[in-house]
């Protein structure tokens, strides 16, 4: 017999898939992972960078629950930048740029290296349902597996299409075909699809490029890495660069916007509105004679260069005329030209907050099958899917992260309750206790469960238990150390802040905006004696503790009361739809996404608070 029976089978080797894989397998259950193309694990289809705004704490997260991607961008990273930092903490955002061919190698070296964790090289063809339950999955080479459980994480695979100019061919990327019959049978089955579209710009051939024209923007001279494991990190850096587009590249992309899949209406499918196209950004912004372009380096020992900012689907000698308007773009080759890729998602309003679709048991979805967009957002996705399939097939509760709790609590949130009218796309602004989410403790808040769960390591806990106690010792060192003013008059001076009349404690000095601790540490020694080893990880998050410990006191306890509505739970069949006092609107809404909680319920487009009391009074609160 070819195969064993598995207790969960990950149906693509995407970002979500290999972080579910991973996890699954971690976890202690028999996992077989099939891809269509084992050479490209983990790829980085698009852009060759993770992490940005709020997606560098999502992959901070996934690194404190003891997901891979964290670990993988370190060993493989060619530039490091924290965004964001000359605003509050809650905002400051770890990005990497990548090594895209590292990264997939490294990726597909920790998977070789999990245990309980098989590969086999075959398209997914469909599932095998009994009774309503997950019982197997069909190949394209004509095998049946069995399994227990399956994770979906198909990515731009399912009947995807691609768009060049008045071109088109089936793909789910450039050079890969595209996944049939998966989405037809899930539609008979009674699931709802429908399409989105995304884009990827023109790669350029690095020696065609003129960099002197170009702004050079280097990585932060202090590297952080994304792991809390404390990876090595790399001692040099790449630079990437700035370009701008001007009004004569704008009129040369006009000349083929009547060849344009999208302004002819050929792609159907809802585009990502917060990383447009370069014709749409012309066409929306058309008071605007320059956008700015970020040119990136594929990797270490690549020439190929990743023109963020170009994506665009126009004919490919359009999309090489404008390039060559570009200052600096006069003479470049490219290496592929940009696309558009057209695909099924399943509006995920149909899953249930573990990531389990309501309508089958054992089917998980995974990214971009959910409408987002995004590594991190993927892979956050697929470790929680591969997380609870295990739990549910050793007959656990479902990990659910609260939205307080992670960034991922927010994006599975969002995603279950709100649903999807565009590709979604994590920010801070989505997440309403983000002070409390911050980059620099996402290990507070998720390893203890992921140690407790059995996936984050003895060695992550430990680390997380020394750098925990660490910053407990030196914030009460601060608040109970007193410094006088012939001590300490000098330097505040120098730093444009007022003497001190009288004994202070550190802590009340640390609070004013002018001082920084790591600074103050640097500059006065002798009054930090024990601690001058702390690590700048250490530091830091002391100085956020004591500086914003009144704004993250009030959003905790908001975030507590507001966790009150979350404690009262509905049932999957409470008929809505008795409750005449209920609007129309709500009565549909509740009906069809079934939420687990009251506060799940105030959060769905269209339930007004009115409704949420409605429900209150009937359930005697």
């Amino acid at each position: 017999m070819l195969f064993d029976s598995y207790d969960i089978i990950v149906v693509g080797a995407g970002h979500a898939g290999s972080e579910a894989a991973a996890a699954a397998a971690n976890l202690g259950s028999k996992v077989l992972l099939v891809t269509m193309n084992m050479q490209n694990i983990a790829q980085m289809s698009c852009n060759p960078a993770m992490g940005g705004v709020a997606k560098g704490q999502i992959v901070r997260e996934i690194d404190a629950l003891g997901g891979y991607s964290g670990l993988v961008t370190d060993r493989s990273m060619i530039q490091f930048r924290m965004l964001n930092k000359s605003k509050g903490p809650a905002m400051w955002s770890p990005r990497a740029q990548s090594d895209r061919m590292l990264f997939s190698m490294e990726w597909r070296k920790m998977l070789e290296q999990t245990k309980n964790l098989d590969f086999w090289q075959d398209m997914v063809t469909g599932i095998v349902v009994e009774n309503n339950k997950i019982v197997g999955v069909k190949t394209g080479m004509g095998h049946t597996i069995e399994t227990k459980a399956v994770v979906l994480t198909n990515g731009t695979f399912l009947n995807g299409k691609i768009h060049i100019g008045e071109k088109s061919f089936g793909g789910g990327r450039m050079g890969d075909n595209a996944s049939k019959g998966i989405t037809e049978q899930l539609v008979e089955l009674g699931f709802a699809s429908s399409r989105m579209k995304t884009g990827t710009p023109v790669r350029v051939d690095g020696r065609t490029i003129d960099f002197s024209k170009l702004v050079e923007q280097e990585g932060d001279a202090e590297i952080r890495g994304f792991s809390y494991m404390g990876e090595p990190l790399i001692k040099k850096q790449r630079p990437c660069f700035l370009a701008y587009t001007s009004k004569k590249v704008h009129d040369t992309l006009r000349t083929g916007f009547q060849f344009s899949p999208m302004f002819s209406g050929r792609i159907d499918g809802i585009g990502p509105r917060y990383c447009p196209s370069i014709e749409d950004k012309v066409e929306r912004f058309s008071d605007k004679d320059s956008h700015q372009l970020f040119v990136e380096p594929e990797g270490w020992d690549t020439v190929e260069y990743y023109l963020n900012g170009f994506s665009s689907s126009l004919p490919d000698d359009i999309q090489l005329e404008a390039l060559r308007q570009i200052e600096g773009f006069e003479r470049a080759k490219i290496f592929r030209p940009g696309y558009a890729i057209e695909y099924d998602y399943f509006p995920p309003e149909q899953l249930k907050h573990s990531l389990e679709t309501k309508l089958i048991e054992g089917l998980y979805f995974a990214g971009q099958i959910n409408g987002t967009t995004g590594y991190e957002e993927a892979a956050a996705q697929g470790l929680m899917a591969g997380i609870n399939a295990h739990q549910k097939l050793n007959g656990k509760e479902p990990i659910v992260l609260k939205r307080s709790e992670a960034y991922i609590g927010v994006l599975i949130d969002d995603l279950i309750t709100k649903g999807v009218d565009e590709p979604y796309r994590m920010f801070t602004s989505r997440a309403e206790y983000r002070i409390l989410l911050r980059q620099d403790n996402a290990d507070a808040r998720l390893t203890e469960l992921g140690y407790k769960i059995g996936l984050a390591s003895e060695e992550r806990y430990n680390r997380f238990i020394e750098k925990s106690d660490q910053i407990e010792n030196f914030t009460q060192f601060l608040k109970h150390k007193s410094v006088s003013p012939e001590a300490i008059d000098n330097y505040l001076e120098a730093q444009g802040t007022v003497k001190i009349p009288q004994k202070l404690k550190l802590a009340t000095i640390v609070l004013r905006p002018q001082i920084g601790l790591q600074h103050l540490m640097t500059s006065l020694p002798e009054l930090f004696e024990g601690y001058s080893s702390l690590s700048t990880e250490v530091i830091e998050a002391t100085e956020i503790l004591i500086k914003y410990e009144g704004y993250i006191s009030k959003e905790r306890e908001m975030a507590d009361k507001l966790m009150r509505l979350e404690d009262v739970k509905l049932y999957p069949d409470f008929d809505y739809k008795k409750l005449n006092s209920l609007s129309f609107e709500a009565r549909e809404k509740l009906s069809t996404i079934k939420p687990n909680t009251l506060g799940q319920a105030s959060r769905i487009s269209g339930v007004s608070p009115s409704d949420i009391s409605v429900l209150a009074i009937y359930l005697g609160r």
